[in-house]
């Protein structure tokens, strides 16, 4: 968390100058002329993590870890950028600026964007959650002048329990449930992942049926070394009940479609932060609400603010007034970005 060495990179931006500017197409830093997380095409785009709604095709070149690079390829094609350049874990000169990529600790290859110029240091955090989860690295607070965080969960209401206790929900249904399916809607980039390996860490170790849609992410997550344990398709071949008592993971948008019908009287669940609501776990149907979430609560949040020590905070998508109103009442420069085009959390 050193700041020594921020004086040395200075740029000829006007005394004042902010160092990162919001456009329309994203937070657009001039002394190195890129964009972090663009939601329009871009010269030059930095990317945080592979989610859709930060990850986008069509720029002219792509800076981000090579697991985000490679993920935008899974979902997008090889040709998802004109070219594409893999972050290493130094730093990466760009114009008058330099930057570099410190994990995140959101989903595997998510990262925090370091951005020094003008002896300044900002730091991007893109989507992020503390604590320790195996299917990525863990997040990393970097000391800072700025510090952009999201506020997905930027309400002092928003206290999410742990994952383990979530997931012993899930398996006590199993348990208690043996003759239905257990249909657990998960995003299928990193939410899905996470809730295979936190039902193998809690020691359950059967075949675990997955939706098409979540077939190759999960490959991937095993060829980079997160062990998932035995995965199968869910298609319809074979006897219905032969998924009773079994976990199948899908995309919730899938959960309306007659893939989903196939399955034995299924206890429907859905693994999002956002299950602490009642309103919407109503509203979607869901029997097993399981509170998973990959963003971080009020406490992580509120947490992550002291940890960084920034003079300035910068607040984007979410719940932006509360945090900023937080910031103001203990001490703290705030302010909101009013960025558009991301998600509350993707789904």
């Amino acid at each position: 968390m050193e700041r020594a060495d921020m004086a040395a990179n200075q740029t000829s931006l006007p005394p004042g100058a902010p160092p990162l500017l919001p456009r329309a197409e994203g937070l657009y830093c001039p002394a190195g002329d890129f964009f972090v997380d663009p939601v329009r095409p871009v010269a030059r785009a930095l990317i945080t993590h592979g989610h859709g709604d930060h990850a986008r095709a069509g720029h002219g070149a792509v800076l981000a870890t090579p697991e985000t690079l490679d993920i935008m390829a899974i979902r997008y094609g090889a040709d998802f950028a004109g070219t594409r350049q893999a972050a290493g874990t130094g730093w990466t000169t760009l114009g008058d600026a330099r930057v570099r990529f410190v994990p995140a600790g959101h989903i595997l290859g998510s990262a925090q964007i370091v951005i020094e110029t003008g002896g300044r240091r900002i730091v991007a955090a893109g989507d992020f959650k503390r604590g320790s989860d195996p299917t990525c690295a863990d997040f990393e607070p970097v000391a800072c002048d700025i510090f952009i965080s999201e506020a997905t969960f930027g309400l002092p209401v928003f206290r999410h329990p742990s994952p383990q206790h979530e997931i012993a929900k899930l398996l006590g249904s199993l348990s208690a449930n043996p003759d239905r399916a257990h249909l657990v809607g998960a995003y299928a980039l990193g939410k899905a992942q996470r809730v295979i390996r936190l039902l193998r860490d809690a020691g359950h170790d059967a075949p675990i049926y997955l939706h098409g849609a979540m077939a190759r992410l999960c490959d991937y997550y095993v060829a980079r070394g997160v062990t998932l344990g035995p995965l199968l398709p869910a298609t319809g071949d074979g006897p219905r009940d032969r998924f009773a008592g079994q976990v199948i993971l899908g995309p919730p948008a899938s959960f309306g479609t007659p893939w989903a019908r196939r399955f034995p009287d299924p206890v429907v669940a859905f693994a999002s932060g956002w299950m602490g609501v009642r309103q919407r776990v109503r509203q979607r149907g869901v029997e097993l609400p399981l509170v998973i979430s990959d963003h971080s609560d009020w406490p992580e949040l509120t947490a992550t603010i002291a940890d960084v020590a920034a003079e300035e905070i910068w607040v984007t998508h979410g719940r932006e007034e509360a945090l900023v109103r937080w910031c103001t009442l203990n001490g703290q420069a705030a302010r909101p970005l009013h960025l558009v085009g991301y998600e509350d959390e993707p789904e």
